[in-house]
């Protein structure tokens, strides 16, 4: 957070303005948050990234983790400072070459002062030197990085890389990267995009990773320890490569059973979405206690629980469909949650179809009849939840039941035009539930505000006059779930800390 000091006395401040050059006198401080209101310290204002360069030092014996972060980006006002989010120890800053001031500040805030006020739209290169244990640092009372029994794994949402890399934290700010990281010989790192290349030295190996296409900062993930590592190529051409710890125990073989399954689900997926949007896909399990699966970009984040029931396809589905609903097209604030998740629930359901164990319509019926219409799930608006319900269930069933209902309102031509055009039109970029509201309108020609509203942003049940189309509400409600149910459910948790 950022004071501005006032002195004492018109004659006091006057003299300060004098002691200001004039060409810095329209230079101001980047704001400390890019302006979500959901999380109004995350991200920072004044500058917009395009790449990411992180040279990576890890032991895993002691999760210590030392590194070089360069920063390429570029000036959206005239600064005299600027905000990154990080929580490590800093010991060097340079911004375009020259050695820069800097300062931690509130929860994540690392302040650079740079020798020279920068001008807008001018290039800029940061340069970020630092160290320390990850898992001894914490924000807000709680920590997103995850030791493991031979290493450490960033894998969080809505924030994870704080922990280990410098950054503009919000998904506006999408930049490419490349991530190189030096483990002892014996172990791996495994990080987004593709692998372009090894190398051993004096006991340490060294994996360098890239991705070529916008990523949000909270999709980049670092998985370090003792792998076993697969690799192919999809049917339809996508190079795919897993990875599961070598000790997950009585969930490996679950684990395989299902992460194996990537390519052709990508295949499959690509039938409803369009062509898979990145250069690799993948998947990887590490022994760690969390419960939830996250999709880190091209190279997907599951808990070894999300297996423990069982080979489980559907969280594999739920978070390949990302790739395309979240992570191509990323949301612009994170109110615009729905975007990801009740798609990403959706294409849950069209496996339901595919595999015969239920329609989506089957499946809409049965989410439908088993809640009440005093249920607090109804209370929750998956187009706006708030931060405290980001990621309760409604915005998963709930936003699969406006799915649901806008493809019997506009009719399956224009729907399942709508599922591969949107990806298309907004690919690698940002958009909002108002922008795909306006995209569906124009898609299927029909006026579709007052359906959005009902399903997305009214906190009762819908109706049978609002929910006719959809079916919701027949003369018999269903009395058992469609087969695919149990394995649906046991996703409930992919997002939960």
């Amino acid at each position: 957070m950022h004071r501005r000091m006032i002195a004492p006395g018109a004659l006091a401040a006057a003299t300060l303005l004098l002691a200001i050059p004039a060409s810095a006198a329209s230079h101001s401080p980047g704001a400390p948050g890019i302006g979500d209101p959901y999380y109004p310290y995350y991200g920072n204002g004044g500058y917009d990234v395009s790449h990411y360069d992180l040279r990576l030092k890890y032991q895993p014996a002691t999760d210590e983790l030392e590194g070089t972060a360069t920063i390429e980006a570029r000036t959206t006002q005239d600064l005299s400072s600027f905000d990154l989010d990080f929580l490590l120890d800093v010991s060097e800053v340079r911004v375009n070459g020259a050695t820069a001031a800097y300062a931690s500040s509130g929860q994540h805030e690392l302040v650079i002062t740079p020798k020279k006020p920068l001008a807008k739209d001018t290039p800029i290169t940061v340069v970020v030197r630092y160290s320390g244990v990850p898992s001894t640092k914490s924000a807000y009372g709680f920590t997103t990085w995850h030791r493991t029994p031979d290493g450490g794994i960033a894998a969080d949402e809505p924030e994870a890389a704080w922990w280990w890399f410098p950054s503009n934290d919000h998904p506006s700010d999408k930049a490419t990267y490349d991530v190189s990281v030096a483990v002892p010989d014996g172990t791996q790192a495994i990080s987004n995009g593709t692998l372009q290349s090894t190398g051993s030295q004096l006991g340490w190996t060294r994996y360098n990773w890239r991705q070529n296409k916008p990523q949000a900062t909270y999709l980049a993930t670092l998985a370090i320890g003792k792998f076993d590592i697969t690799t192919g190529t999809s049917e339809g051409g996508v190079p795919v490569l897993n990875a599961y710890s070598r000790d997950l125990g009585d969930n490996a073989g679950a684990a395989r059973a299902s992460v194996e399954r990537t390519g052709e689900i990508v295949d499959w997926l690509s039938g409803y979405f369009g062509p898979y949007p990145f250069g690799s896909a993948g998947g990887y399990v590490p022994n760690t206690t969390t419960g939830y699966a996250l999709e880190t970009q091209t190279r997907v984040y599951y808990s070894p629980k999300q297996f423990a029931g069982g080979s489980n396809t559907s969280v594999v589905v739920h978070e390949l469909a990302h790739q395309w609903y979240g992570d191509s097209v990323s949301l612009k604030g994170w109110k615009d949650i729905w975007i990801n998740e009740g798609f990403a629930r959706y294409a849950q359901w069209l496996w339901s179809e595919h595999e015969g164990e239920g329609t989506a319509q089957e499946l809409a019926d049965w989410v439908y009849a088993s809640h009440p219409a005093d249920d607090p799930f109804w209370t929750v608006a998956p187009g706006d939840p708030g931060p405290d319900d980001q990621f309760d269930i409604a915005v998963y069933d709930r936003g699969a039941l406006a799915v649901q209902a806008l493809r019997n309102e506009i009719g399956d031509k224009a729907f399942f035009a709508l599922l591969k055009g949107w990806p298309q039109k907004h690919a690698y970029g940002n958009a909002s539930v108002a922008d795909f509201q306006k995209y569906a309108e124009q898609v299927s020609g029909k006026p579709l505000a007052a359906l959005f509203d009902t399903w997305l942003f009214q906190p009762a049940k819908p109706a049978a006059p609002a929910a006719r189309a959809a079916s919701l509400t027949r003369t018999a409600a269903p009395t058992a779930p469609p087969r695919s149910w149990k394995k649906i459910e046991a996703t409930n948790d992919v997002h939960t800390r």
